[in-house]
């Protein structure tokens, strides 16, 4: 038996990369898998059915359930009718992945709205659209007394959370809404049985190879005989004990790159100011002052 046997998982971006090993690894592990991907460049534009068919195609060839999917999850319409494909299809949902993103990076001196409101809609309202419209069928399920065991795993990053990125400020404060959104969702969506996590992958992609400072790094090949630390597959098998209905984790954002998983901790207190009359500037001065 896999350990996702019986679960239904609708995973975007599954059409490369990160999410191609995803699906293919959550349908060896026994789940049927809603294989999304608009099919776009790495700036999103365009568009192409062929990685998502081909995806789907493998699985199945390989014995297992998967459907092609090609909405665009950064529209209501298009995240809509992800998660009801699943259902219509499968009968159920069990599962979420949210890992469709794109990269349209610049200095923000010169950085244009176009670029900006293009990262932010794929990334963040894309998380958001799948997330909202998946825990309305949870709740309506939780409503007729039927059992969930919902699960939602969200791709933050490094450049949003421990290593914020010259040149991706729109990435990056997608990535780190990501993170909050997670966490609200979390606490939201437990009185429905439904789990939040989220990750900060680094692998070897095709965005992380067109990212300036990061391609030479990653276009390197291990040696023969070594293990590839930084081959998406390396990501997977984190998401896919996120999505056993056995883990009990929630609220957690993991950063998981070259062989290491590692558990962040977000925004915290670090230095306190406090007065017992009104501030004033120089009373600031004197003690918020002191804290660099």
């Amino acid at each position: 038996m896999g350990a996702l046997d019986g679960r239904v998982a609708v995973i975007t971006g599954a059409g490369r990369g990160i999410g191609r090993e995803h699906a293919l690894l959550f349908a060896r592990e026994g789940a049927a898998v809603v294989v999304n991907d608009l099919g776009g460049s790495n700036d999103g534009t365009g568009a192409d059915t062929g990685p998502a068919a081909e995806v789907a195609a493998e699985i199945t060839a390989a014995g297992g359930r998967a459907v092609a999917n090609t909405d665009n999850i950064a529209t209501w319409d298009g995240a809509k009718a992800l998660i009801d494909q699943a259902v219509d299809q499968f009968g159920r949902l069990d599962i979420v992945v949210n890992n469709a993103g794109i990269l349209r990076d610049g200095f923000l001196a010169g950085l244009d709205e176009a670029k900006w409101d293009a990262v932010v809609a794929v990334h963040l309202k894309g998380h958001f659209l799948t997330t909202r419209h998946s825990a309305e069928y949870w709740k309506a399920q939780h409503g007729k007394g039927a059992p969930v065991s919902g699960v939602i795993i969200n791709t933050a990053s490094a450049s949003g959370t421990v290593a914020p990125n010259a040149g991706q400020s729109n990435y990056g404060a997608a990535k780190a809404g990501i993170a909050a959104l997670t966490l609200v969702a979390a606490d939201e969506l437990e009185r429905y049985g439904v789990r939040v996590n989220a990750i900060a992958p680094i692998a070897r992609t095709r965005l992380t190879l067109a990212t300036p400072g990061m391609g030479a790094v990653f276009a390197i090949e291990p040696d023969e005989g070594e293990p590839d630390l930084f081959s998406p597959a390396q990501i997977s098998p984190l998401v896919a004990w996120l999505a056993t209905g056995d883990c009990k984790v929630t609220g957690q954002v993991f950063a998981v790159s070259g062989g290491s998983v590692q558990q962040l901790k977000g925004w915290s207190v670090e230095h306190t100011a406090e007065t017992d009359g009104d501030w004033t500037i120089d009373k600031i001065a004197d003690a918020v002052g002191s804290f660099a």
